[in-house]
């Protein structure tokens, strides 16, 4: 009997320990932003904007942090979504890790990787979730 107790114990445990891992990488894609528009204006220019010179257009940074905020809320851990402008020798990946939580919110740490003409340039971060769907990066 108590064999048995002791197996039920920690059966319970390891049961609580998948859910919370469950509910933490779901709760990421949860809430959609109310546009296109509200995900460019709330990642704020992003990592691409730490690796933009000043030179890319608006179409290309538009294609850049829409690749950011389709690695932070909809792309497993570890995959890269890639991105290539059709106007100029710009194009990249973006790659985001694990979620987790702080407090209420939902952060990941996320790479961008920019190349333009042979030159690659990397910037690294993390950025936060709001409540409305929409990422924040952490400055």
């Amino acid at each position: 009997m108590r064999h048995y107790l002791i197996v039920l114990g920690t059966s319970v445990a390891l049961a609580g320990c998948v859910s919370t891992a469950r509910t933490t990488a779901t709760s990421v894609s949860s809430v959609e932003p109310a546009s296109r528009a509200q995900i460019i204006d709330a990642l704020a220019g992003g990592l691409f904007g730490a690796i933009d010179d000043g030179q890319a257009g608006r179409a290309d940074r538009m294609l850049a942090l829409e690749a950011e905020y389709r690695a932070l809320e909809h792309t497993p851990a570890g995959q890269t979504v890639p991105w290539r402008s059709e106007r100029s020798a710009l194009s990249g990946e973006v790659t985001a890790a694990q979620p987790y939580r702080v407090g209420s919110q939902d952060c990941r740490p996320y790479a961008h990787k920019v190349n333009r003409g042979g030159e690659t340039r990397t910037a690294r971060g993390t950025a936060c979730r709001n409540a409305d769907g929409s990422w924040t990066p952490l400055t």
